[in-house]
């Protein structure tokens, strides 16, 4: 096991190269995870709408999840967005329930997030399969593939 050495930074000057990039790693650190925008509790549907940024929402049925079946309605008009975007927070309950595990549990939602997934990351192509395809492209394209003649 290769072993690492931390180093021990003593007190510096803060300037205003260093605030930069300090609010530049803070920006993208925040940009990671499931922040939502907003949040309401429509009635009719008996759901949860979660709203993000982008104005996309989530609704989630309140019958699918157990911790949030047991409130009344008047508490899931007061259930509240908390931990920087990324959870339902009722605190009059003791509820804390992450947005990232309630789409998890749902398997319709799961799916769907596994798929986008699949799809962006069988899209992404690095520079050497670049490279590889330009010289197959070079000498006329991909290899056939050689089979195996059958015996009769």
């Amino acid at each position: 096991m290769a072993k690492t050495k931390s180093t021990r930074r003593t007190d510096m000057p803060v300037t205003a190269k260093a605030l930069a990039q300090a609010v530049e790693r803070g920006s993208k650190r925040n940009d990671s995870g499931i922040r939502a925008a907003s949040l309401r509790y429509l009635p009719l549907i008996k759901s949860l709408l979660v709203v993000f940024a982008d104005k996309t929402a989530v609704a989630l049925p309140v019958h699918n999840y157990p911790e949030l079946s047991k409130l009344t309605v008047a508490q899931l008009k007061r259930v509240s967005l908390g931990i920087a975007g990324s959870a339902l927070c009722l605190e009059e309950a003791d509820l804390h329930v992450s947005i990232a595990g309630l789409v998890g549990a749902s398997a319709p939602l799961r799916r769907m997030a596994v798929t986008i997934a699949a799809a962006r990351n069988g899209s992404r192509t690095s520079e050497s399969k670049a490279m590889a395809a330009r010289e197959n492209g070079l000498k006329g394209g991909r290899p056939r593939k050689i089979l195996p003649r059958k015996s009769a």
